[in-house]
């Protein structure tokens, strides 16, 4: 069973039991592009619902929506908003006429289902319309940046959540190593030693940073241009509505939206998406950044760096018995390389805007959604399957510690830097021990060289809040057969 709708090209059979209407069925037809509909972004469904609930009531306070057409509408609007018939946004991801698809693909849903609500037929548009009604005092460019900015928002709290969970992973595991001494490097060549703590928890810190960006950067995606309609004039849009607007939608969705300064700029400028996406892109680049010193640390198990464990996850060859590959931190910088790859679409796509309006937000919030959800899946699954697991060879370690010639470094202030040079020398060639030549020349006491050449003095490290064991050399002293 179909019913027929009309728009201006003409008439179109639209299956009954569908709450979209002809003018998202030219959009399916004209937009083949991607397979992946708007559905697949469940953050900017709600985005446009929670944009579309917020004008219904703005609408209906000025008294230019009936109340008998205005309260399905919001009822609609709130379902949506909870889950409900996402799988009727259809409409290709990648589209062109800058959302008006998403933004129509909205409306008729909403219509059609207010419709419904209130026990009329869909596509009776005579009681509740897509355009007349759902989109009073609107247009596309306007609802839309302001739809997908709430849907980005929506999307970086869960981003957030997941970077605090892998930083917490990599902090725990700060706590874990905080005695495990080891050779630090520079350039991939022994530089000085430091403690696997310090390495982890420098990761930690990284993290850190960059969930702090992200907080800095959304603050951006609050200022919005709802009220502006086609170009920033406000044509069609009723005296204070965009106060009022921003006001409901702030209420609506938590978060606290403004309007901006002037809606003309507003309209054109996608500069929050911009910094959005280089912001996202740094989280990218540092993310892979630390997966590749994971692997690089995790190497061998016999013929490389050897000093971590990553935990098992699955065979790493089908013709190479017991080979295990690094394959999260693997996965992780994949994902990394996607997000910096979409930093480029998406500058492409902000510069070829044009006059009064930027074309190309579909695939600029495209990108930037995806992004941001699979930096957030990356997050939980680097900490929860790798992370989370990592041991320490400490074995390994401290056998590099002993027969590095990076310890000469810490001889320099007693010895002097030619002493330590010579010392240094003569442990590469001869594959001793930098400690036992010391004690060979008698250069100094087996107590001087024990407070020298201890974890706490070599790390510099710091003692954990009620951690007795942390200072001092005791213990911790290397021994003096380096």
């Amino acid at each position: 069973m179909a019913r027929q709708e009309k728009d201006l090209l003409g008439y179109r059979d639209i299956p009954d039991n569908a709450y979209w209407g002809v003018q998202t069925l030219r959009a399916v037809e004209n937009f083949p592009i991607t397979g992946l509909t708007i559905q697949t972004h469940p953050n900017l469904i709600k985005g446009l619902a929670a944009v579309k609930l917020a004008c219904a009531r703005t609408n209906q306070e000025l008294g230019i929506l009936p109340s008998g057409v205005a309260e399905p509408i919001i009822a609609a609007c709130q379902r949506i908003m909870a889950g409900e018939l996402h799988d009727q946004f259809i409409v290709d991801v990648i589209q062109g006429g800058a959302g008006t698809s998403t933004n129509m693909n909205a409306n008729e849903v909403i219509a059609n289902l207010a419709l419904e609500i209130i026990g009329e037929t869909r596509g009776n548009y005579a009681v509740i319309n897509p355009n007349d009604h759902v989109n009073l005092s609107q247009s596309t460019n306007d609802i839309y940046p302001t739809a997908l900015k709430i849907a980005l928002l929506y999307s970086i709290v869960d981003l957030r959540a997941a970077m605090a969970h892998l930083q917490a992973a990599f902090a725990a595991k700060s706590r874990e190593f905080y005695h495990v001494l080891k050779m630090g490097r520079t350039q991939l060549q022994d530089a000085v030693p430091m403690t696997l703590g310090q390495e982890f928890g420098a990761f930690a810190i990284m993290i850190g940073e960059d969930r702090d960006r992200i907080t800095e950067v959304s603050a951006l995606l609050t200022e919005i241009n709802l009220g502006a309609t086609a170009i920033g004039t406000g044509i069609n849009a009723p005296e204070g509505y965009a106060a009022l607007a921003a006001e409901h939608l702030s209420e609506i969705t938590g978060f606290s939206v403004s309007t901006a300064a002037d809606l003309v700029e507003a309209t054109q400028d996608v500069g929050s998406l911009v910094q959005t996406s280089g912001t996202l892109k740094r989280v990218a680049v540092k993310l892979s950044k630390i997966c590749n010193d994971l692997r690089l640390l995790s190497s061998g198990p016999r013929a490389g760096f050897g000093e971590i464990n990553l935990p098992a996850m699955q065979a790493g060859s089908s013709i190479m018995p017991g080979k295990v590959n690094p394959v999260i931190p693997e996965v992780v910088s994949q994902v990394a390389y996607e997000v910096i790859g979409n930093d480029v679409a998406i500058s492409m796509a902000a510069e070829a805007g044009q006059l009064q309006l930027n074309a190309f937000e579909p695939v600029i919030f495209h990108k930037l959604d995806a992004g941001i959800n699979h930096l957030t899946a990356a997050c939980y699954t680097l900490a929860d399957r790798c992370v989370s697991g990592i041991t320490a060879n400490e074995a390994r370690l401290k056998d590099m510690v002993e027969h590095s010639i990076g310890l000469a470094t810490a001889l320099n202030p007693i010895l002097g830097y030619s002493v330590a040079t010579g010392i240094a020398a003569e442990a590469l060639v001869s594959g001793r021990g930098v400690a036992e030549i010391v004690n060979e020349r008698g250069l100094m006491t087996p107590e001087q060289l024990a407070e020298v050449l201890s974890p706490t003095r070599l790390a510099n490290l710091r003692p954990l809040p009620g951690d007795p064991t942390a200072t001092g050399s005791g213990a911790e002293t290397l021994p003096h057969s380096m």
